[in-house]
This record gives C-alpha cells, structure tokens and sequence, in this order.
C-alpha cells in the first residue's frame, strides 16, 4: 500500500491541485435576497481559504429562482454575477498571498426539486409522489413537474454556467444528490413518460443538463458532479437499495460509466438525504438513530465498492468529520487504501476552517476546535435560518439564539 499525504499534489483535468484537502459545498443559507453573496457568505469563504485547501467545492447555487431551497439561497443570475465575480476573485487573490497558490474554485449548480422553497414556504417541484419522503408534509402544495417544464431545464443550466464561466469559477459541478430534483429522478421507476421507468428516462435529465453545461464552457472550465451513490431509503422509496434492503451499486455503476463517456473524470460521492436522514451522509454522536461508527463503515464500504470498480476516474471521498482529531490520519489511511483520491471535508470546515492549516503547522488538530458531531448545521439548515456551526462561531450562534432560544 502506498502512502498518500493530503499535502500530495494530484491533478484532475489537466490541473493540478496543490493539495488533496476538498472542502465540500456547506450552504451557509445567508445570500442575499436576489441570490447574490451575502455578507457572511463572503466572510465564510475569506476564513475558508485562510485553512489552505487545495479545492473549495462552492456550495449550492440555484439556476432558477424556483429552484431555490430558501429565499437566501444563492442563485447566480444577471443581477448578482458580480458579486460572484468579486468572491471568485478576492479566495483566490488571498489564498496566493497567505499559501502561495491558488486552490481550485468548483460552483455546484442546483434544482432543489421537492425542496425548493424561493419564498420562504414549500413550493415543491417533484419527479413523483413518495409517501415516505412526503410523510406528515401532505399539506405542502406538490407539483409534479411536467415533461414540458422539464426539457426546458438544460437551457437554465447552460445559461447559469456560461455566467459561473464569467464569474472565475474552475469546474461546474451538475448536482444530482441529497434529495434534489436530478437525484429524485433516478428513483422515478413508475413516473410515466421521457423522464421515468428505464434508468435512461431517469438519468435523462442530469445527463442532458451535463451536456448542456459542457457545451457552454468548452475547454474553458471543467464539469463534474456530487452524485449520490445510493438514497438508504427502504426498496422502492429511493434508489440503490434492493428488493433484500441491501444497498445495491448497480445502476450506480451504470450511471458512472456513463458519466465516464461523457469525460467526466472526478465525482464527488455521498448518499442519504440530510433532510429526512442526516446520520447517512453526515454521521453525527448527538441523539443519532445509530452509532456514528456504523455510518462511517457504510460510507468507507459504498465508496471503496465504486472506486474499486473505476480505477481509471478519481473520486472524493466524504463524511470525514466524525473522527475528529483524528480525521486527518484516517482521510489519508482511506486514500492510501485506494478508496477516493481527494478528501472532502463538511462540518468541519463550518466548525474549524483553519484545521488542515493547523495540522500542516503543528501536527495535530486542536481539539477544542473540531466539529462536535451534533448536527445542529444540518438543523439550521432545515428549518430555513443561517446555516453554520452555532457551537464554535458566534456569528452563526447570534441568529440561531435570536431565533430559537429567546423563543422559548
């Protein structure tokens, strides 16, 4: 086995990347009203590049503003580039100043589907009605959206891309994980028309959106994907589950490989849904239905089932928060395994952004400052307020008592 450092460079679509640390795409649901970058946003991003990652994986910015997952979601548009531009520009102006290199800039282009909620109430657009995920929500207004409204998605894609192009970013990540609409498709087994039953018709959305965004950016950007590698939900409610209730990588296999025709050579992989079962994707120790533990083994086997069966693609590898100061030692034994090649980091980087910075310079994470595995982000995140770690930042622990303590 060789060892792998996180401080190893790797190069990913002809560019090389200082280092293998990835912070993944955390909403901090703070933009402005128009979808432009708020105030905290900008400040999250400055303290993000003060922890030198190799890759910021910008989080979920809407193409549409129905497709918006809260009315402070980011959404880039004529209106707000600019301010897209100016975050883009002054990461990677301050990363070259504090680390002598600038990381990798990926934007995550998003539908939020079910969960789109632009004015602040649920206005969900669906692939299909599910009784699980709909449970105690039948009051919500659900609108299956039409094959028509639906081949008119590619087109929002294309445009939200060529102006991510403009505004700097490096790669255009086409969302298709967590709940969301493009990830519902692929479990829209009895949806009837162009966009349900075979999984060509369920992937036929995701793979034309991609097609539209590489059309749109050409050579000038890359295009990768977060993609679910199985939903966890019992058969028939999800995708990647068997008839048994055993997670089965098949059509997820299916689906890489045809994201490897298409030239996509780095995917970022997760599974779950952080709104109905948080502790899949984010393995948490406060009132967790299950041992964090017993998360981390489902995400180390899925990941290593995948990896193992596309040797010739690079993959991230997430949910490395839980072991906390030990999460560095155990991202660089997985990646010495052969299981990802890049090691995306989430909480941790809302909870302490300066981690790897830290390790680099002493050798250890400070551990008063790691993520306390409670799952409050995930909280705030689903009941619509600023999103962040309320525990270790007061500027997120101000709106979180403002809204829920002083209200009790």
């Amino acid at each position: 086995m060789m060892k792998i450092s996180l401080s190893d460079k790797i190069s990913i679509y002809g560019k090389e990347i200082h280092n293998r640390v990835l912070f993944q795409p955390m909403e901090g649901c703070d933009g402005t009203e128009e979808g432009a970058i708020g105030e905290l946003t900008f400040r999250r991003y400055m303290r993000f590049v003060e922890g030198a990652p190799g890759v910021i994986w910008f989080e979920a910015t809407a193409v549409c503003n129905e497709g918006r997952a809260n009315p402070r979601q980011l959404y880039i548009n004529e209106n707000t580039l600019e301010s897209f531009k100016n975050i883009v520009s002054e990461m990677k102006a301050k990363s070259k100043a504090l680390h002598g290199f600038e990381p990798l800039v990926i934007v995550q282009l998003t539908h939020s589907g079910r969960y789109c909620k632009p004015h602040g109430t649920p206005e969900p657009i669906i692939a299909y009605r599910n009784s699980l995920w709909e449970k105690g929500k039948e009051d919500q207004p659900f609108v299956v959206a039409t094959d028509e409204y639906l081949d008119s998605i590619p087109a929002m894609y294309k445009k939200a891309a060529l102006l991510a192009l403009e505004a700097g970013f490096d790669g255009m990540d086409v969302k298709c994980c967590h709940g969301y609409l493009f990830n519902e498709f692929l479990s829209a087994y009895n949806r009837e028309g162009r966009y349900g039953g075979s999984l060509e018709n369920r992937t036929r959305l995701y793979l034309n959106c991609i097609d539209a965004v590489k059309e749109a950016v050409g050579d000038k950007a890359f295009v990768t994907t977060r993609l679910n590698s199985c939903d966890c939900f019992p058969y028939g409610y999800g995708y990647g589950v068997n008839e048994n209730e055993e997670i089965d990588l098949t059509e997820t296999k299916q689906i890489i490989s045809a994201l490897r025709d298409k030239g996509i050579e780095l995917v970022n992989l997760t599974i779950g849904n952080p709104y109905l079962i948080p502790h899949t994707n984010r393995p948490y120790a406060v009132k967790s239905p299950e041992d964090g533990n017993i998360g981390m083994k489902r995400v180390y086997d899925v990941t290593k089932e995948i990896t193992s069966a596309f040797p010739d693609m690079k993959f991230v590898v997430s949910a490395l928060t839980f072991p906390g100061e030990d999460a560095i030692e155990y991202a660089e034994r997985l990646l010495s395994e052969g299981i990802g090649d890049i090691a995306g980091f989430g909480r941790m980087t809302f909870a302490y952004p300066t981690f790897y910075k830290d390790y680099l310079e002493k050798g250890t994470l400070d551990k008063k400052k790691v993520c306390l595995k409670c799952s409050k982000c995930s909280e705030l995140m689903r009941a619509g307020t600023v999103s962040g770690c309320v525990i270790k930042d007061s500027e997120i622990y101000m709106p979180y008592y403002q809204k829920y303590v002083l209200k009790k």
